[in-house]
Parts: C-alpha cells; sequence; structure tokens
C-alpha cells in the first residue's frame, strides 16, 4: 500500500466516526510514525509503506477513532514554536495560552527577572519565557509529581535546565521565594460546565487540571491570595482566565491591592489573560 492509499483509507476512516479534522490527523500520524514532515508524504505519496509501519498507523487511527487527542498519540504538542513532551498527566498546551506570553516578554524584555509558574504542567508557559528572556530563572510547582517529570524533560530537551527548575508543591503549602513575576494557567472551568467539553478533553485530559470549582474562579482566587506574599513589590501577576470570568477577576485583583496593567483578548475576543501588579500590600478580605 502506497502513501497516497493509507492516508486516503484513514482518513475516511476519521471522517466516518466524525472526526473535523480527518485528513490533517490522518497526515499527521502517518508523518509521526515514519519520522518524516507531513510535507514529504504530500509530495512523494508513491512511496509503499511496509507491513509495520501499516500496523502501527492502524493502531494509531484507532485510537484516535475513540477521540484521543493526536497530542497524546504522538507524544508531543507546539506550542512557542518548539516541540514540547505531553501525555495524560498534563494538559495540552493551547495556542491561546501563547498570547499571555507575548505580553509577559514585552513587560520584561531585556531584564533579568525571577519567574514562578503555578500549576505548571508541561513547563510550557516558564520554559517559552526563558527562551526570550535568557537572563532570567525560574521555578515551576505543579501538585502532580507526573506532570513535573514530564516538565523537567522538556525543560532538558530544550536545554534550559540550568534556569528552570520544577517541583513537586501544594500550592496552599509553599511559601518559598520573592518573584518578579507570577504566572499561571489555573484551573477555571466551573464544575457543571465540565461535562460539556468534547470527548477529546473529558475523556483523556486531566480533569482536576481544568475543574474550576463551582464558579470556575476557586484556584484563581487561591493564586491571587498565594501571591500577596510571593510578589516582589512592582511585580506582575499574570493569569489565564476562562470566558466572561474577566468582571468578576478584575474586581479580586483590584479589592487585594493590585493594579490592572493590561488584559489580553483571545481570537474570539474574548478576555483570555489579565496582568496585574501589586500595589498594595495588606491581607484583604474577599
Amino acid at each position: 500500500m502506497n502513501l497516497e492509499l493509507a492516508i486516503k483509507k484513514a482518513s475516511l476512516t476519521l471522517k466516518n466516526h466524525n472526526i473535523v479534522s480527518h485528513e490533517l490527523d490522518a497526515q499527521i500520524l502517518l508523518s509521526n510514525i515514519m519520522g518524516i514532515e507531513r510535507e514529504f508524504l504530500i509530495t512523494n505519496n508513491q512511496i509503499n509503506i511496509s507491513e509495520k509501519i501499516k500496523k502501527k498507523y492502524e493502531i494509531a487511527i484507532e485510537r484516535r477513532v475513540k477521540r484521543e487527542p493526536i497530542a497524546y498519540i504522538i507524544g508531543k504538542k507546539e506550542f512557542w514554536s518548539e516541540s514540547f513532551k505531553v501525555n495524560q498527566s498534563t494538559l495540552i498546551p493551547r495556542p491561546e495560552t501563547e498570547l499571555l506570553i507575548y505580553k509577559v516578554i514585552n513587560f520584561f524584555r531585556n531584564k533579568k527577572i525571577s519567574i514562578l509558574d503555578i500549576g505548571t504542567g508541561t513547563g510550557c508557559i516558564l520554559l517559552s519565557i526563558l527562551k526570550e528572556l535568557s537572563s532570567s530563572r525560574g521555578l515551576g510547582i505543579d501538585i502532580s509529581a507526573k506532570a513535573i517529570e514530564i516538565a523537567k524533560i522538556n525543560s532538558n530537551n530544550l536545554n534550559l535546565s540550568s534556569r528552570a527548575k520544577f517541583k513537586v508543591f501544594d500550592l496552599n503549602k509553599f511559601n518559598t521565594g520573592k518573584y518578579d513575576l507570577i504566572v499561571s494557567n489555573p484551573p477555571y472551568i466551573p464544575s457543571g460546565d465540565i461535562r460539556n467539553l468534547s470527548k477529546d478533553i473529558t475523556n483523556y485530559e486531566p480533569l482536576a487540571a481544568l475543574n474550576g470549582g463551582s464558579d470556575g474562579l476557586d484556584l484563581i482566587i487561591k493564586v491571587i491570595y498565594k501571591s500577596d506574599h510571593l510578589l516582589k513589590r512592582e511585580g506582575l501577576l499574570a493569569l489565564e482566565i476562562g470566558h466572561n470570568q474577566y468582571q468578576r477577576v478584575s474586581s479580586i485583583l483590584k479589592r487585594n491591592g493590585y493594579r490592572e496593567m493590561t488584559k489580553v483578548y483571545d481570537y474570539k475576543r474574548n478576555v483570555r489573560c489579565i496582568i496585574g501588579t501589586k500595589i498594595k500590600f495588606f491581607k484583604s478580605k474577599k
């Protein structure tokens, strides 16, 4: 069987199971198995594939039929022009999160800063920032030991292990250091909305990294309160937030002595990120 026929067959199988990106997924899976660029498949589509490759391809397609995300099947996801290792102990990095990184880098370009990434997962936020801020250092923390293992692998792969450290920590018990920048993409989906997410997400991604409590703000509030003790004066807190959460999060920040520096809109014109600076250091009530 040649490349063209194999891809057509696989694409049709995915299409018949209502996978919208059936052709692209079929190409990505085969190119990954063969260790070649996707473009090669298109320009050399008459090349025959071995039975060994064919069997691996069939297994990968069957996994996709069951709605397993492409990133978990191939074990990686591109983010900030780098390849990050992922598995089911970490959320899959989303392109919207890159918007936060753009803003943060513009604030601190050519500066030497210390960074804390709360709920680091794959480490993609911290590592992407450090890639651009070459004199800076950072610490990523996560309650999941398995996620921290992945973050450390990504740090090594990107040659950033000398400037990036990753540790298992429960945020409630973390009180180490003072930071110029705290970043976090915490769980922010309301508990009742989890069931409405696609099967690709609910059946495979770690729900603990998605569930933000009844209103989606439990972890966001915890990060804001904790940052009281961890931010340097005039340091920045950069948060990714969910749909329709901007007004409430902005209000919570103001009540806790933060001045909003900027907000970042995603591709659907929703406020996806909010960045504030600590101007008053006091312990306030909710």
